[in-house]
């Protein structure tokens, strides 16, 4: 193994979620869930988003809770009504605990701090359908949404498998990427999606397969991407145009960077080809 390998290698194993910052993830969100399941009458409570796929980029922000609330229970009520009242419940009920509790869309977040290895945690309301999947409440759009994260959770495993276990880290470089650049491409879940579909077996060196999402993802940013289970529309929907140009164009210059450092890896510049790895990955890449 070369060098620049090698300093991925450690970039692979700093994107890692440590022990001890599971533990916390754990502790917290456990905590979360037994408060609501001992106050509302639940169908079931899970965690899901890309800390359940394992694509969390650190630090641990925004990890993902569904509660669902069952059908025959005594909130049922707002399965029928407006999906702000369903959500200005929770964010009551949870500010008797977490008083920085605060509604974002349509999850409650409960932080914790800038500086903490667990920042915040997402509390997200839902009900069952009975098509398969859940439903969510979009206040913004005043209707509710069709999603499966356990589908989604499904997926990312079967492709990590067909990549040999490198589809994973590499979605992470990815966002990780991303958030470098100030996020850019929003949702990150975008980055998944466009990754599920780009990517493919067998994944190579992690520098080259870089290069080649990055310039793909600049050039179809702008393409519809739908929700891969099949339920909610387009993921890049929250983006408008002017954004989704943005997002190309970040995605582009990152490209310029990385291609350059495999040019410079190449030709033998080893620390050079680093210092541009370390403009796409920040503390991140760490000397080997």
């Amino acid at each position: 193994m070369g060098y620049i390998d090698d300093a991925f290698a450690r970039l692979k194993h700093n994107l890692e979620i440590t022990q001890t910052e599971q533990n916390l993830a754990k502790a917290r969100h456990e905590a979360i869930r037994n408060f609501v399941r001992s106050h509302w009458d639940l169908a079931d409570d899970f965690l899901t988003g890309s800390y359940r796929r394992d694509t969390k980029t650190k630090k641990l922000k925004d990890i993902d809770i569904f509660v669902v609330l069952d059908a025959d229970g005594t909130q049922a009520g707002f399965r029928n009504q407006s999906p702000i009242q369903v959500i200005n419940a929770l964010e009551t009920l949870l500010r008797q605990k977490w008083s920085g509790a605060a509604r974002d869309g349509m999850a409650i977040v409960v932080p914790y701090g800038p500086d903490d290895d667990v920042m915040s945690i997402d509390v997200v309301p839902a009900f069952k359908r009975a098509e398969g999947g859940y439903y969510i409440p979009n206040p913004s759009a005043a209707n509710w949404l069709a999603t499966n994260p356990k589908r989604h959770h499904e997926l990312s495993i079967d492709k990590n498998a067909d990549c040999d276990g490198k589809y994973v880290p590499f979605v992470k470089m990815i966002k990780g990427i991303n958030r470098e650049l100030g996020e850019p491409v929003s949702p990150s879940f975008l980055l998944e999606v466009m990754a599920q579909s780009l990517v493919k077996p067998p994944i190579g060196r992690y520098q080259d397969e870089i290069v080649l999402f990055l310039a793909t993802a600049a050039e179809r940013v702008s393409d519809q991407w739908p929700d891969p289970a099949g339920l909610g529309g387009d993921v890049n929907a929250v983006m408008n145009m002017t954004q989704k140009l943005t997002a190309a164009s970040a995605l582009n210059q990152a490209r310029t960077i990385a291609e350059r450092a495999v040019d410079l890896e190449d030709d033998g510049q080893d620390r050079a080809a680093y210092d541009e790895w370390k403009k796409l990955f920040g503390n991140r890449m760490t000397k080997p």
